[in-house]
C-alpha cells in the first residue's frame, strides 16, 4: 500500500498539521511515511499546501506530480491541483468558498462542510480534523486509534486537554462528507 496525497488551502486553516497528524497516524501503523510542506511568506491567508506519503515500502522521494488523493480547501487548491489527481483516484473539496465544483470524470469526487460544521462545534480551530475524518471515511487507510496518537504528537502538551474535541470532530467528519461522483 502506497498512499499519495497533497492537502491544499489558504494559511491558517490547518493544512500542515493535516498532513503531520494522518503521517504520524501512519508512524503508528509501522508505515515508512514522508511530509513536505511548502507555503508562501504570509503566515495566515496565503497558500499553503503538505505532500504526505504512507507506504509499506521506502519512499525514494517526497516530491510527486500526481497523487492518489488530492484534500482542496479553497478555489485556488482547487483550480492547481484538481487535474493533478491520479485517474482512479481521489478528490475531496471544502464546499464553503467554492466558486466552481470539480468536473473531472474519472476520480471518485467527495465534498464536505468542515466549516460549516466546526461553527456548529463552536470552536472553527477544528476544521482541520473535521476534514482529516472526512478523508478517513473516504478512504479508510488508517485506523482512528493511531490518528489519535498522531494527533497527540503533533499538538503541544499544553493542548492535550482537546484532543477528545479533536477526535470528536475527526468523527464528525467521518458523518457528514459526501460522495458526489464515483467513476
Amino acid at each position: 500500500m502506497t498512499e499519495e496525497l497533497i492537502i491544499a488551502g489558504f494559511g491558517g486553516q490547518g493544512v500542515l498539521s493535516m498532513g503531520q497528524v494522518i503521517c504520524y497516524g501512519g508512524i503508528m501503523e509501522g508505515l515508512e511515511v514522508s511530509w513536505m510542506p511548502s507555503y508562501g511568506p504570509e503566515m495566515r491567508g496565503g497558500t499553503a499546501n503538505c505532500t504526505a506519503i504512507l507506504s509499506q515500502n521506502p519512499i525514494s522521494s517526497p516530491v510527486l506530480n500526481k497523487f492518489d488523493t488530492a484534500i482542496v480547501l479553497n478555489q485556488p487548491s482547487m483550480d492547481k491541483f484538481e487535474n493533478a489527481v491520479k485517474p482512479g483516484g481521489l478528490l475531496i473539496y471544502e464546499r464553503n468558498g467554492m466558486i466552481r465544483k470539480p468536473n473531472r470524470k474519472d476520480i471518485t469526487i467527495c465534498s464536505i462542510g468542515a466549516y460549516d460544521e466546526s461553527l456548529k462545534m463552536n470552536n472553527v480551530k477544528v476544521f482541520n480534523m473535521i476534514v482529516v475524518g472526512g478523508f478517513l471515511k473516504a478512504k479508510p487507510i488508517l485506523q482512528l486509534d493511531n490518528v489519535i496518537k498522531g494527533l497527540e504528537k503533533v499538538l503541544p502538551t499544553r493542548y492535550h486537554n482537546l484532543i477528545s474535541l479533536n477526535k470528536e470532530a475527526i468523527l464528525a467528519g467521518m458523518n457528514i462528507i459526501s460522495f458526489e461522483y464515483k467513476p
